[in-house]
């Protein structure tokens, strides 16, 4: 097998975590690592790419990457391949990894492979399909570089003593209309990442409207720590941000504790927070599905349970 490439999103703090957490599954494929990162800090980034397991990173601090996201970062990548001809390219199951793939597939001709849950080889990969209660195996096949878009915390970040050389590269701008970004807006936000948070205090249809989230805000404060999500019914009926969707189309956690209230556990959502190590589920309904996955399971009305639970912690916290 040849080498390995990941496609290592970077972001003003530094190096996407989806990019740690790829780095540190190719490491274990055998052969070559590399990384590949695009735009504004992607040389700062390089250290932690490095300690996570590519020995070269490819980086171009080049403002047009931000500018002109998706091809001309796939063009850049399509002028690297052509000089060093990886057998894999590891892209994250993010709106950037996917446009990005998208594109590059389109330029290349290669096997694209979606929402990957596992990396055997560069002919090899699983996923998970029907909420993660089938599992498939996918045999690649194709020209290389074969690629692979995975699913967010399919693997858990392991630093190791590597460092990496930093090759800076050019970029590629293509020819035609190309969309540019005339305007970011970054939405502001209080507490810890959703993906990213120890506790996730999650909201579904069962709250009946938007105003109860504020009750689910105040036991994510009591807790400290947590983040409030929500399942797709919620984001849909236009109760909270899509930012707060847990899910399939959404965003996937792995928190120490999931608190499910008035979710009823769909196969959609579920697929998005089963790797949570616990997960207690608060529904009026006795024969919800959650509540079969469930390590906890009240039965019982939420705005009665919730807000006791809030005052329970609250008092446990200052005694």
């Amino acid at each position: 097998m040849g080498a390995t490439w990941v496609y290592a999103e970077v972001t003003p703090d530094g190096a996407h975590p989806s990019a740690l957490e790829l780095l540190t599954k190719a490491r274990t494929l055998g052969g070559e690592v590399a990384a590949v990162a695009l735009g504004p800090g992607a040389t700062a980034a390089a250290p932690e790419l490095g300690a996570h397991g590519a020995t070269i990173v490819y980086a171009s601090d080049d403002q047009v990457f931000a500018d002109q996201p998706g091809r001309t970062a796939a063009h850049t990548l399509l002028w690297l391949i052509g000089q060093h001809t990886p057998s894999l390219i590891l892209l994250p199951g993010t709106y950037e990894g996917r446009d990005v793939a998208g594109c590059l597939q389109a330029l290349t001709g290669s096997t694209l492979m979606a929402n990957a849950t596992d990396v055997e080889s560069a002919s090899r990969a699983r996923t998970e399909i029907f909420g993660g209660t089938k599992i498939i195996d996918v045999d690649l096949a194709g020209p290389e570089p074969r690629l692979i878009l995975v699913r967010p915390k399919s693997f858990p970040p392991e630093p190791g003593r590597g460092t990496a050389e930093i090759v800076a590269v050019d970029a590629v701008t293509p020819s035609g209309p190309t969309a540019t970004v005339v305007e970011r807006h970054a939405e502001a936000a209080s507490g810890p990442k959703l993906e990213e948070a120890n506790v996730v205090v999650a909201g579904g249809r069962g709250l009946g409207g938007p105003e109860p989230f504020a009750m689910l805000d105040d036991l994510a404060a009591a807790i400290g720590g947590a983040a409030v999500g929500a399942s797709r019914a919620a984001v849909d009926a236009g109760w909270v941000p899509y930012a707060y969707q847990v899910g399939q189309t959404g965003k996937t956690v792995k928190p120490e504790v999931y608190i499910a209230a008035g979710i009823s556990g769909a196969l959609q959502h579920v697929v998005g927070m089963k790797g949570a190590k616990r997960i207690i589920a608060i529904n009026k309904d006795a024969d919800a599905p959650i509540l079969k996955i469930a390590d906890l399971g009240v039965v019982g009305d939420l705005f009665e349970i919730v807000p006791a639970l809030t005052e329970e912690v609250r008092r446990r916290a200052s005694s």
